[in-house]
């Protein structure tokens, strides 16, 4: 089995001296995993940066065995977001979860376009808020749909618009950006819209199919403090 492709790189991890094994997101195969012979050497390595756009090349004798990967450079991401902490943080952030939460050899053209979308968002004004959607829309293309404006009361109180989440178990206001986009949101709109998409996450994908909040979305609620 022999393929090329485009692809964005989720993970690597040392193999042995010299190689790697990698991960990454394609265009027509979705989400593949190989070995990188020479990984480590400052030719190859130097844009082996997570979320990075590569040229593929796939090599595999058959599908019951691990492949072998060869790449070249088509747009170098992470380093734009060096110098930013909280961009890097969500861009390691959004790369893990779409590590965790795609299946392996499962073409998924929706998602390779969502990573795309990305980072037009990371270079938005507003790019928090529309990331927040961006995760939304990522659980829907998996099937785990957040219907918020099913989910909430709309209460009008002094010329001003509220929405209450309809839950016996809990009293909780919902920020209005996440029910009606237009309205503006201040840094506080922003915590609590990343806590109740975490929250989500938590109960109805990572839970339910044994998984763990990953770190590094935890670490990038900690950066926005």
């Amino acid at each position: 089995m022999n393929w090329d492709d485009t692809g964005f790189l989720l993970s690597k991890n040392k193999y042995s001296e010299n190689s790697l094994i990698v991960e990454v997101f394609t265009k027509d195969h979705g989400k593949i995993s190989g070995i990188l012979f020479g990984g480590t050497s400052k030719k190859i390595k130097s844009y082996l940066e997570i979320g990075n756009k590569l040229y593929t090349n796939y090599n595999a004798k058959n599908n019951n065995k691990i492949g072998y990967f060869k790449f070249e450079i088509i747009k170098a991401e992470a380093p734009f977001f060096f110098n930013n902490k909280k961009k890097l943080s969500c861009l390691t952030s959004a790369i893990q979860l779409i590590r965790i939460l795609t299946a392996e050899a499962q073409p998924n053209q929706k998602i390779f376009n969502l990573i795309e979308n990305f980072f037009l968002i990371l270079n938005s004004e507003d790019w928090i808020k529309n990331y927040i959607f961006w995760e939304l829309k990522l659980f829907s293309l998996l099937g785990y749909n957040l219907e918020l404006k099913k989910m909430v009361t709309r209460i009008e109180k002094n010329e001003n618009v509220y929405y209450q989440l309809n839950s016996q178990s809990e009293n909780r206001n919902i920020p209005n950006f996440l029910i009606e986009n237009n309205f503006s949101a201040n840094d506080e709109d922003l915590n609590q819209g990343l806590k109740l998409v975490g929250d989500f996450l938590e109960k109805s994908i990572l839970k339910p199919n044994n998984l763990n909040q990953p770190i590094s979305r935890l670490q990038f609620l900690s950066s926005l403090k």
